[in-house]
């Protein structure tokens, strides 16, 4: 029987570690009545992931042969092991910080992503929560690292790696991490944020791996507000049903892009951030943070928007 590669083990350790963190978490939870918990929500997580993963089996095929198709016309290649691995790893998480952008500030694609914030927990089986259909389309984000000359099998191991690692982050117990992690790397703090359905929080750290580019890109903010977090969305579905869990916000879109006048107004519904809308009836998270921002601080930052 031949050893396990290097990928395969880090993988299972990986793996490994995130099942015993979230029982530990879990009794941990339940021990000290924390409730960070819910039997509800956590079967939601499990099934949301499940139909992630049946989707990503259904597609995986597409994906190798897409990559492999663009492979062909490789730019460059690394030959340094270290140097190859290092390159693929931090432009695949900013790649993946890119999709996830989008997945924030398009609404069409939010409509996708929605599904991973909608719980109003926040645990380590929150990280399961998956956005289901990503996959459908996750990897024309990808195709640059194929022309960049990385191996497509060594792409869809740097994701696991970093969707791993993002799993990872998904508690409310303070890790007691140096200062200097939380300047780099994705800390459970940084995506406590993330979550947080609290105004100045929406639309921030969006990274997997790495947090460095939120604070080139300015969309960081550290965990410091008075109030508590509120997990969840902003206008949370009454209904949680397994179906409607996944299609709210599409019914959402799709009824206000059908009320809306002319086929442009329609067209903004879809790609124009969550939020907006023709009429100003909704405000976007950037305008709530505007009004918000005045209230607190009596600043018209208006006056300094870019």
């Amino acid at each position: 029987m031949n050893s396990l590669t290097p990928r395969n083990d880090a993988v299972i350790v990986l793996i490994t570690l995130l099942v015993v963190l979230t029982l530990v978490e879990m009794w941990l939870s339940y021990r000290e009545n924390r409730k960070y918990y819910e039997r509800r929500d956590t079967l939601t997580n499990i099934y949301l992931t499940s139909l992630a993963f049946i989707i990503n089996l259904a597609v995986n095929g597409s994906i190798f042969f897409i990559l492999t198709f663009t492979y062909q016309f490789k730019l460059f290649e690394i030959h340094n092991v270290i140097v190859y691995w290092f390159i693929l790893i931090v432009t695949q998480d900013f790649l993946y910080w890119v999709l996830h952008y989008v997945g924030h500030y398009s609404r069409m694609f939010w409509a996708v992503h929605v599904t991973h914030h909608s719980s109003e927990h926040f645990n380590l089986t929150t990280g399961f929560r998956s956005t289901v259909f990503e996959p459908l389309y996750r990897v024309f984000f990808y195709l640059p690292l194929a022309l960049m000359g990385f191996d497509p099998i060594n792409i869809l191991y740097a994701y696991l790696i970093t969707q791993l690692y993002g799993n990872l982050v998904h508690t409310q117990y303070n890790v007691p991490l140096p200062k200097w992690y939380g300047w780099i790397f994705v800390t459970p703090s940084h995506h406590r944020v993330h979550h947080a359905s609290n105004i100045p929080y929406l639309d921030k750290n969006m990274g997997m791996l790495f947090i460095v580019w939120d604070r080139i890109f300015g969309t960081f903010h550290e965990e410091n507000l008075p109030e508590p977090i509120k997990y969840g969305l902003t206008h949370q579905p009454e209904n949680m049903g397994p179906v409607n869990v996944l299609f709210h916000e599409w019914k959402a879109l799709l009824h206000d892009a059908r009320k809306a006048p002319g086929f442009v107004n329609k067209f903004k519904y879809f790609f124009n951030p969550p939020g907006w809308s023709h009429d100003g009836s909704t405000q976007t998270a950037r305008a709530l943070q505007r009004e918000y921002d005045e209230q607190q601080h009596g600043v018209d930052v208006k006056t300094n928007a870019a």
